[in-house]
This record gives C-alpha cells, sequence and structure tokens, in this order.
C-alpha cells in the first residue's frame, strides 16, 4: 500500500520549513516565489500520498505560500498557533525552533487531523486587512486622546505636546474616516457581501463596523450549524470537569475580533433588540449573573445572524425565536 503523508510547514518571513510524517524527511526553502514554486511542485508530485498540509497561521505570512498550495489542489489547512503550542506541550516537546515546530506541525496533522475547509478568496483577505486595519487606526487615536487629556492636565507647560498629539489626532480620524470610505465602497460594490450586509444590519443592535467584521473575519457564518459556528467564534461554552466535580463552564479560543465585535453587539441588543433584552432580561430574573447572561446573548446573537444569512431572510422575531 502507499504510505499516506502528513506534511508541516513552519512559516517565517524568510523561509519555509518543511516536515513530513511518518517518514520523518525534512527540507527548507525560501519565502518567495521560486522557493513556493519548489515547493509545490515536490509536493504534488506525491499529491495521492499528501493526505493533509498543516500550517499555522502567523499573522500574513502564510497566506502566500497557502495560496499556492491551494491553487495546486493540494488539501491545506491553517490553524490557530496556541492549539499546536498545547498540542506540543502534551507530547512532551517543550523546546521550540524552526525544525521541531514543522515536526510538530506534521504529528498535529498525522494525530489530529483538522478539517479542510474552503479558504477565504483574495477580496476577503482584502476586506479583512481592511477592517484590521481600521482597528489599528482607532486603537492608535485612543491612546493618542488619553495622552492628550493628561497633557492638558500638566498645564501650559505642556503645549507643545497638546499641538504634537492634536495634529496626530486629526490625521488618525482623517485616516478612520477614508477607511471607513473604503470599507463602506468594498462592502457596495460586491452585490454578494452588499446582500449579507444588509441581512446583517437589519439586525437591532448591529451597525457597520460589526457588519463588516463578521463579513471579513468569520466567512463561515451561514454555512455551519449552531454549535459549530459557536466554537468557531469562541462563545460556546466549554466543559471544565474531572470525575464528580463539575467546573464552571468558560469561553475561550476562537477568533478574537469576532469574539469583540460580537460583545459590543450583544451589549448593545441586550439594551435595544426586543428578543434579546428580554432573553437578557429573563436569565438575570433566573438568578444568572450579569457577565452569564450577556456571553448567552453572544451565543444567542450569533445564532441568529447565522440562521439569518443561511435562509437569507432580513431580522424578524420569529426567525431569533426559532434560532
Amino acid at each position: 500500500m502507499t504510505e499516506r503523508m502528513f506534511v508541516g510547514v513552519d512559516v517565517a518571513k524568510a523561509e519555509l520549513v518543511v516536515a513530513v510524517r511518518p517518514s520523518g524527511a525534512q527540507w527548507t526553502v525560501a519565502n518567495d516565489e521560486p522557493g513556493r514554486r519548489t515547493l509545490v511542485e515536490r509536493l504534488a508530485a506525491e499529491r495521492p500520498q499528501v493526505q493533509l498540509l498543516v500550517l499555522e497561521a502567523t499573522g500574513g505570512y502564510e497566506l502566500s505560500a497557502v495560496a499556492a498550495l491551494v491553487a495546486a489542489g493540494l488539501p491545506v489547512v491553517v490553524v490557530n498557533p496556541r492549539q499546536v503550542r498545547d498540542f506540543a506541550r502534551s507530547t512532551g516537546q517543550l523546546a521550540k525552533t524552526d525544525r521541531l515546530d514543522a515536526a510538530v506541525l506534521a504529528l498535529f496533522a498525522e494525530r489530529v487531523q483538522p478539517p479542510v475547509r474552503a479558504l477565504p478568496d483574495a477580496a476577503t483577505h482584502a476586506l479583512e486587512a481592511l477592517v484590521a486595519r481600521r482597528r489599528q487606526l482607532v486603537e492608535m487615536l485612543v491612546a493618542e486622546e488619553h495622552r492628550l487629556a493628561m497633557a492638558r492636565g500638566r498645564g501650559p507647560s505642556a503645549r507643545p505636546i497638546t499641538a504634537s498629539l492634536q495634529q496626530t489626532i486629526a490625521f488618525l480620524r482623517r485616516q478612520l474616516a477614508t477607511t471607513d470610505r473604503e470599507l463602506g465602497t468594498m462592502i457596495r460594490t460586491s452585490p454578494v457581501w452588499r446582500e449579507r450586509d444588509d441581512v446583517l444590519q437589519s439586525v437591532p443592535g448591529i451597525g457597520p463596523v460589526v457588519a463588516h467584521t463578521l463579513l471579513a473575519a468569520l466567512p463561515e457564518l451561514g454555512t455551519l450549524n449552531r454549535r459549530a459556528i459557536a466554537k468557531l467564534a469562541g462563545v460556546a461554552p466549554l466543559n471544565r470537569d474531572s470525575g464528580t466535580w463539575r467546573g464552571q463552564r468558560t469561553i475561550h479560543g476562537g477568533r478574537a475580533s469576532v469574539r469583540a465585535a460580537v460583545y459590543m453587539a450583544a451589549l448593545v441588543a441586550s439594551r435595544h433588540n426586543p428578543v434579546l433584552r428580554a432573553f437578557y432580561h429573563r436569565l438575570l430574573a433566573a438568578g444568572k449573573p450579569k457577565k452569564l447572561a450577556l456571553v448567552a446573548c453572544m451565543r444567542k446573537l450569533l445564532t441568529i445572524l447565522n440562521t439569518m444569512l443561511r435562509t437569507q431572510q432580513p431580522w424578524a422575531p420569529n426567525i431569533a425565536l426559532d434560532a
């Protein structure tokens, strides 16, 4: 029988380190066009044996390699680095080098075999990058506004600093306005995104920022069941039980930007959305802590949005009640 191959690729800015299970073979190529072409050609030559390739999300350095591998028809999964690091610790692998990381990724591919999902297209990557840039601008703007408040408290001696901060704040606000216009244009010029955006923003509590974040960072919304989408977003309660001991359920993991956006939407919806407000107050009346009730609203809201996008129906209370 032909031996199956599980491949781990450790991604760095300058190079790609490749490890193969169960043979143990390893090699390195440059993370540039010729190097990626060599990687694809070598793996494509053994395509029938290649069962799975696993790479970590590295903030963008992996995108070109993933695109080249997917274009060659190879089964690629991009995984959360924390998940792989936890797996490495569970095997007793505490040391960390590029070659060791590649070997751990190959072992992770062989033992865990995460499912292959459709990867976002170039347009979705561009939208996600623009949403990330908006988030960066907001963070910088908030930081500079805090510094301005502190500088003003120092009196006349801080006028040069105050003037510099005011100029920076004005610049960041112009950049933020430009980014918002570009996001709106990108959404409105795509028929598919425009329709999905309209559906999302029809929900009381969902505004442009939350809708754009969901479109960019959670493209699976509307394609998975409610349990899978909650786990993917990081709002599914995870058990912490051992023997007869029953620990408190908590949420963690998932996609941080999505979880933050859904949190803000649930906070607004728990006050202004009639269905979510009633749900929130019902939980409070049952003795649930406010934080737990709000997390439940996050999960309920995400389930509602998932149902709406799957059925392409705008907001209606009956959809919320059935979700």
